[in-house]
């Protein structure tokens, strides 16, 4: 059976490539479909191979999960259920992939020792200064960005707690350097801070001074790395966030930012943008009041059809299957 090959860079035509499927494992898993149920000689003829060549693929669908061999015949699983199969072992290769970032973050503090051990060998030391308190932290990037401007600022914020002090203190300072052209900046938050008493607000002067936003569900630790010599760790890694949090160390050693930018585009390419779509979110509204399709298109003004389009616009922004899970989900992004 022949295959198709793309060069390492250039997406695949065949979205199930994606999820783990080898060219010549789609075109099989379709053939078999197809056919529904059938045994080896019967899928080898649909699919013109000699048996002992799609034996190894029929072997490796049956592993995936998209298909079921019994009793000497394979049976193709509704596509539905096998590309929920393939999703959901490509999120836990992600959650594992995610836990392994978090677990090298997590010994950068040791293997900085051991890189300043060696560089001092060599040459000279690398400036680490030691950061107390909020105060000092926010003013020292704003400073950081005064210093060489434009400068490329990207941050992650992993509680509520940090975006709340972020919003009351320090919003403003960053909007006017962004608005003053002295930063550019992106930043993940954790979905449920949009919540927060006037963080949704902050965020979208923000977007609007030309900032990036993004959430997650989990943002493993806070963090910051400017421009491409800067960085700020905390003295605690993780996404608690004890009395000391903001104890930070500003570190000017290329590695470092490096390790922490690839950090944040992983986390950033995995983050949904923040968006408010003002008609979602009135239906929304509406229907969590308890009102249906009919009433909620008079009150508005709109046909019962457009009603209906914005709660279906509603569930695909939100990532969502229903429109209960689409109040919930909404709710927690602070639409609400």
């Amino acid at each position: 059976m022949r295959t198709t090959r793309t060069r390492a860079g250039e997406p695949s035509a065949d979205p199930l490539a994606q999820l783990g499927l080898s060219p010549a494992q789609t075109a099989l898993y379709t053939a078999v479909l197809r056919l529904h149920r059938a045994g080896l000689s019967e899928i080898a003829e649909a699919a013109d191979t000699p048996p002992e060549e799609i034996e190894g693929e029929l072997a490796g669908l049956v592993r995936l999960g998209a298909v079921h061999e019994q009793a000497g015949e394979y049976l193709a699983r509704h596509p539905a259920a096998a590309i929920g199969r393939l999703i959901a072992a490509r999120l836990d290769r992600l959650a594992e992939e995610s836990r392994q970032i978090d677990e090298a973050l997590a010994s950068i503090d040791g293997l900085t020792d051991q890189y300043d051990a060696g560089r001092d060998h060599q040459t000279e030391t690398f400036p680490i200064e030691f950061v107390s308190g909020a105060d000092e932290l926010y003013e020292s990037i704003v400073g950081l960005a005064l210093q060489s401007p434009p400068a490329d600022l990207v941050s992650a914020i992993p509680d509520q707690r940090t975006m709340n002090d972020f919003v009351q203190k320090y919003a403003d300072p960053w909007i006017k350097a962004l608005d003053d052209g002295l930063l550019s900046a992106r930043a993940v938050v954790p979905a449920e801070s949009l919540a927060v008493p006037g963080v949704k607000e902050a965020l979208e002067r923000l977007t609007q001074a030309g900032a990036g936003i993004r959430v997650l569900d989990r943002v493993p630790s806070w963090f910051f790395a400017l421009g491409r010599d800067a960085a700020g760790l905390p003295a605690d890694w993780g996404g608690s966030m004890p009395g000391s949090a903001y104890n930070c160390y500003l570190v000017r050693a290329p590695s470092v930012v490096d390790a922490l930018r690839a950090l944040f585009d992983a986390l950033w390419a995995r983050a949904t943008p923040v968006r408010y779509p003002p008609g979602a979110v009135q239906v929304l509204r509406l229907a969590s009041q308890g009102l249906c399709d009919d009433t909620i298109a008079r009150l508005l003004n709109l046909s019962v059809r457009t009603v209906r389009t914005r709660f279906a616009e509603a569930m695909t922004e939100l990532g969502v299957q229903s429109r209960f899970q689409a109040g919930v989900e909404a709710t927690r992004r602070g639409w609400l």
